[in-house]
């Protein structure tokens, strides 16, 4: 079997963690970003590549077996989403013919390519995909270009919302005593950033990889709940109901990932983690 070398693209909060992860598995890997490797906390065993995905050529790729492209954009916006998750696409797209040792690419999407917003059930096999948002509709013309140019070599995985110890939007919220009223049912769905790290591990690693991964944990909650829930917990008063959004609202996301992989399968096994970490 020839040498395995992986490439991962993007080394932020996501991309340097995986790329840590396979070097402490004993994983030949280069992490790739436009800045100089003193600005990212990399493992000595991984090696380092200075370079804008975007401008890439078949030589600097061409001993890669396994990529996975995690990036973010410089702004969050349809035209910040074009200039890095599809221009990095259409790029590595135009090379497939050329890297003959790549025997997988991974593409980290968004579940916001899913347009449901009625509290639909949503799994991998959803179709169509009718995303609403421009940038939405930016990241699932990245996944269609890969796939078109990969075939099944491309696997997609769509995270839900992504929390953590340093993502604590939802905490921040639950800690204001002044809240503001909150929809009855809005469907929301999560991620623990940890287990997204060891979702994406898992998937450059196994034998079989599905197409498509749904990387959110095994329960769905409504913003009511989960803010009623960590009010409680940091004994604040809970929010009340906003009587004008009486309509079901979100989507409810069914997760593919195997439960061996998630040691956070739900948001209040995430959310007692942070919690028990912050005291």
């Amino acid at each position: 079997m020839s040498t395995q070398k992986f490439l991962i693209i993007g080394q932020g909060d996501i991309g340097l963690p995986v790329t840590n992860k396979l070097a402490q598995n004993n994983k030949s890997v280069t992490g790739l970003a436009r800045g100089e490797r003193h600005h990212y906390d990399l493992s000595d065993k991984a090696m380092f590549m200075q370079a804008d995905a975007s401008t890439l050529t078949a030589e600097q790729l061409q001993d890669f077996t396994h990529i996975a492209v995690i990036v973010t954009p410089d702004e969050y916006s349809a035209s910040g989403y074009h200039n890095s998750y599809l221009a990095i696409n259409q790029h590595l797209a135009q090379l497939s013919e050329t890297l003959t040792e790549l025997k997988r690419i991974v593409f980290i999407s968004s579940t916001g390519v899913y347009g449901q917003d009625n509290g639909e059930w949503i799994d991998e096999h959803t179709v169509p995909l009718t995303p609403e948002r421009e940038a939405s509709k930016v990241i699932l013309q990245a996944e269609q270009v890969l796939q078109q140019g990969f075939g099944d070599k491309a696997i997609i995985i769509r995270p839900s919302g992504i929390y953590g110890r340093a993502r604590l939007m939802r905490l921040h919220k639950a800690k204001e005593s002044q809240k503001e009223p909150v929809a009855a049912e809005h469907w929301s769905n999560r991620i623990m950033d940890r287990d997204l790290v060891t979702i994406i591990t898992n998937v450059l690693m196994c034998d079989a990889p599905r197409p498509i991964y749904l990387a959110t944990d095994y329960l769905p909650v409504t913003t009511f709940e989960l803010t009623t829930w960590l009010s409680k917990q940091v004994d604040e008063i809970p929010p009340t109901i906003d009587q004008t959004k009486t309509a079901v609202t979100g989507k409810r996301l069914h997760s593919n990932i195997p439960l061996a992989w998630m040691d956070y399968p739900d948001w209040q096994a995430g959310y007692r983690d942070i919690l028990h970490y912050q005291a």
